[in-house]
């Protein structure tokens, strides 16, 4: 979860931008000595954009096994440098923003995609004000009212439907209660006292809150890449405009329990000379950053689970272990206590084998000054000010072969060594490598709300295992293909929802 549309993080954030050109080239430069391989494809100033808008992991792939570990192509006017060699990741990841920047274009995304304009934006100084937010006793006060919330809406409204099977999408159950849930949590509750015509309320307009988003969601690649219809325009102009008065300033300081985190960031916008209709567009932004991945992170989770009845019951059977040991039932639990959170190393493991296969974000900078990239191996590459550079660590190191066996497969154990804790040690030319899955960022980029997110799936996924019965309506469908607009965006999302039923164990 990060405050800074710098990495999308399981919730999000702008570093995985598609991309994009605001600028022209006037002659196309030969390559010189010392810098990367550089490929422009054979169409003039377009060079590579049509392939990579298409399928941007396939493109880079296809590259990747002609020029190597670097090199640089032109995609929309822009000279984008690729690096996939993770050992390497560190020079870039902790790069000042005096060389490599994000800054800049940040704030061209914030006003394409949101319509937001924040005058004397540091990113430096909103991560400072943001960060005690979501560590220690204000994480804590997170994640106890994020199993309050989730309780809430996943309970409250499967009461509501009655008894007996219910059937949507997956991707819709999973995005929809996480969510909500992340709002209320986030953004506050309609009464201090809780009651049930109080949550009844606050089923109603997270509801309202998450189909309204999920409409800007569903076009923000298009948004991103400026290529929305006439239609899509009107949609997207409607929707934001209910969006900003959803959560205007104004109408959320009538709400209970708002979080620290949402009273520090209006706080640092009101430091900054915000106006409070851009504070809402603000706080549009935050939802989506977020919110906008743990609903499709688990999404997958718990697809690779159904689909895989052997991880499913070593999740369930550890879930089990840790109940034993507590003094109440599932339904008396009003918390998960932090210990039983940190003692699921199975659960980890899945999550992080879901996340390796489905976190696809672009890590980009913007190339300052000429500048010497040294390579781990001991070569070094020549940069150009004004052209970008590129990571993708879904490629590398998340789908190589060399790194991991089988990497197209799920293999829910693997992040786990033989005698159950984590899995650290990972290999790449025979070197132990610090950057093996990269779905939370590195370096400057880091997501600040890693820790909330991870507990916020797993509360999740352990609400549904221990109230549901939740199975595939044809447990023979095939794993949906990505949604291949949504490379860069963070977590991928499917091409088609997976048709589940779900009911709440007597």
């Amino acid at each position: 979860m990060s405050q800074t549309p710098d990495f999308i993080c399981i919730s999000s954030a702008l570093c995985q931008d598609p991309v994009q050109s605001t600028t022209l080239p006037s002659v196309i430069p030969l390559r010189r000595p010392g810098e990367p391989p550089l490929d422009v494809g054979s169409i003039p100033w377009l060079g590579h954009a049509l392939e990579f808008g298409k399928d941007a992991a396939s493109f880079l792939t296809r590259m990747k096994e002609k020029h190597g570990d670097i090199f640089t192509v032109l995609v929309g006017g822009r000279y984008v440098t690729v690096l996939l060699d993770p050992h390497s990741y560190d020079t870039v990841v902790w790069e000042p923003r005096t060389k490599l920047d994000f800054h800049a274009y940040a704030v061209f995304l914030m006003e394409r995609i949101f319509d937001l304009q924040l005058p004397h934006y540091s990113p430096s100084d909103e991560k400072a004000k943001m960060k005690p937010t979501l560590l220690h006793k204000d994480l804590q006060a997170l994640t106890e009212a994020m199993y309050t919330n989730l309780r809430t809406v996943l309970l409250g409204d499967a009461t509501e439907a009655g008894g007996g099977w219910h059937e949507m999408g997956l991707l819709d159950f999973s995005y929809n209660f996480l969510l909500r849930a992340g709002y209320l949590t986030l953004y506050g509750v309609e009464a201090l006292q809780r009651t049930r015509e109080s949550r009844a309320q606050d089923r109603t307009h997270s509801a309202d809150v998450f189909h309204t988003f999920r409409q800007l969601d569903l076009l923000l690649p298009k948004l991103a890449r400026g290529s929305l219809s006439a239609g899509d325009k009107d949609r997207v102009c409607r929707v934001k405009g209910h969006l900003w008065k959803l959560l205007s300033p104004a109408r959320l300081a009538a709400r209970a329990h708002r979080s620290k985190w949402l009273g520090s960031y209006l706080l640092y916008l009101e430091e900054i000379g915000v106006p409070e209709d851009m504070q809402a567009r603000a706080l549009v932004l935050q939802l989506w950053a977020t919110q906008g991945n743990m609903g499709p992170a688990a999404f997958w989770l718990l697809l690779f689970l159904l689909k895989n009845p052997e991880a499913l019951a070593a999740v369930r059977g550890e879930l089990e272990q840790l109940l034993s040991r507590t003094e109440q039932t599932v339904s008396q639990m009003t918390a998960l206590p932090q210990k039983l959170l940190d003692s699921m190393p199975v659960l980890d493991s899945v999550l992080s084998e879901s996340l390796r296969l489905t976190a696809a974000p672009f890590i980009t900078r913007e190339v300052m000054v000429d500048l010497a990239m040294p390579m781990a191996d001991g070569r070094e590459f020549s940069l150009r000010r004004g052209d970008r550079l590129l990571l993708f660590p879904f490629l590398s190191p998340q789908k190589d072969p060399e790194i991991y066996t089988d990497p197209e497969v799920f293999k829910y154990n693997r992040f786990l060594n033989s005698d159950g804790s984590e899995k650290k040690d990972f290999y790449k030319d025979g070197k132990r490598l610090k950057h093996y899955s990269m779905p939370w960022g590195a370096g400057h980029n880091q997501c600040l709300g890693k820790a909330y997110a991870i507990s916020s799936i797993k509360q999740f996924v352990f609400l549904v295992l221990a109230h549901f019965d939740l199975e595939l309506i044809n447990p023979d469908a095939e794993i949906p293909e990505f949604d291949l607009s949504r490379y860069g965006f963070g977590l991928m999302q499917p091409e088609h929802d997976v048709p589940v039923r779900y009911r709440v164990r007597p």
